[in-house]
């Protein structure tokens, strides 16, 4: 069988990467319309070859989209427009906007939604990483709208990954996306952008940052053409999110101001049971 991956950046080309080391496919193909990312995967061997989006479509069981989720739904339409074409499945951090576009498409059947929960800070073809996704939760959104053959082979990539497989319903999805990884992204652009405009002195940042600091901010270095549409195309559950965050940023403000140690503590201390809640057994 043939895969060809659509967007050779962090995700996809770290796909790519362990499937042609896999037994699934005997050809893995990259498909990038930036001529340096091609160049890159190339000379890395992360691909076989570099062949067009049309060329894809003629020649492959299953295209992979690791675009980002604005682009990703032109491209799909593509695909699906096409009475010889294969089965598609996505990687985007956002899946109601997808969905919604290919609902009545007489080709939806050949598409599966899914989101493999994992990744860096990194982009382009030089961040792929080896394993990225062992042991990772990869969600499948509204799999019983997806041929079952379609759904079987993206499930067996995913095993092919190393992935932890489990179903969920697009709109559960992006709720708790929301949540667990896009208000995070927020908080560290956030606060990126405080200590950059407040600090003059950055040689005083570097001298200072320590480990608390490196993980918060580490997510502020995340590609802005890949985040900037997933907070945009999930807006409906990001933006109430983001209102319950100002809202405690707020009462932690109005804590500090007022001296309140207790109340401070207090919030705190609820905040603490988080970790009880991440670590406790799947």
């Amino acid at each position: 069988m043939v895969v060809s991956i659509v967007g050779l950046g962090l995700i996809g080309g770290s796909m790519a990467m362990d499937l042609k080391a896999g037994n699934v496919f005997s050809n893995v193909y990259g498909v990038d319309n930036n001529s340096k990312h091609s160049e890159k995967a190339l000379e890395l061997g992360l691909v076989d070859d570099i062949i067009s989006l049309n060329k894809s479509i003629e020649v492959s069981d299953l295209i992979i989209l690791a675009i980002p989720v604005d682009a990703a739904k032109g491209v799909l339409l593509e695909i699906l427009n096409r009475d010889d074409c294969p089965f598609v499945m996505d990687v985007g951090s956002t899946k109601g906007g997808i969905i919604e576009v290919v609902k009545n498409n007489l080709n939806r059947k050949k598409f599966v939604a899914t989101h493999p929960m994992s990744g860096t800070e990194n982009s382009g073809p030089g961040a792929a990483i080896v394993g990225l996704f062992k042991d990772k939760l990869a969600i499948i959104c509204d799999e019983e709208n997806s041929e079952s053959a379609a759904s079987k082979l993206v499930r067996d990539v995913y095993l092919e990954l190393g992935s932890v497989i489990t179903s969920m319903d697009s709109g559960e999805h992006d709720t708790s996306a929301a949540y667990v990884s896009h208000i995070s992204h927020i908080s560290s652009f956030a606060l990126a952008l405080t200590v950059l405009n407040t600090e003059k002195d950055k040689q005083n940042i570097l001298k200072m940052a320590s480990g608390g600091f490196r993980t918060t901010v580490r997510l502020a270095n995340s590609n802005a053409k890949t985040w900037a549409p997933i907070l945009i195309e999930n807006k409906k559950n990001v933006l109430p999110v983001l209102d319950t965050y100002i809202e405690y940023m707020n009462e932690l403000k109005s804590a500090i101001e007022l001296n309140d140690e207790e109340g401070l503590k207090e919030l705190m201390i609820s905040a603490n049971r988080v970790k009880r809640i991440i670590e406790q057994p799947k």
